[in-house]
């Protein structure tokens, strides 16, 4: 039986996006052109948060609650060139927000589990040399045992 799935947008909401001579595009809700030729690798393009201040900021959480039991399958759903040209990274952190731990995910699909003191995390997609790409989605699934 397979776990939950849960997918994630990016939405036009731009706080947490890279803008710096950037060219970004909402062509619908699962297809976002984004362009850069100036961006260095290394950069953060977009970041994702299981916890947000709402307050301060006016953002829903994006990501969903997570446990630190359970194992998890991300892929992202992205047209890059070259295809190893995006990086996902996911931060782990505590009940203090401090730093717990940190997972790279490189190919555009991993499995990860996060450390049992997680109580937030974030994700960000980073430029690892592509200068633009279509973003679809990301795809977070628990995975259980036997799948």
């Amino acid at each position: 039986m397979p776990g939950a799935t849960w997918k994630i947008y990016w939405n036009e909401y731009t706080k947490n996006t890279y803008l710096y001579g950037s060219e970004v595009l909402f062509h619908a809700k699962d297809d976002i052109e984004f362009k850069n030729e100036l961006m260095p690798p290394g950069t953060v393009i977009k970041s994702w948060f299981s916890k947000t201040n709402y307050q301060a900021t006016r953002i829903e959480p994006s990501l969903p609650m997570i446990d630190g039991e359970g194992q998890y399958h991300i892929s992202l759903d992205a047209a890059v060139e070259p295809l190893d040209g995006l990086i996902m990274k996911l931060i782990y952190y505590d009940r203090y927000d401090v730093e717990a731990g940190i997972q790279i995910i490189r190919d555009g699909e991993g499995d990860f589990r996060c450390p049992l003191k997680t109580f937030s995390y974030e994700l960000q997609l980073i430029n690892a040399g592509t200068i633009r790409f279509h973003f679809h989605s990301i795809t977070i699934m628990e995975v259980t045992d036997g799948e």
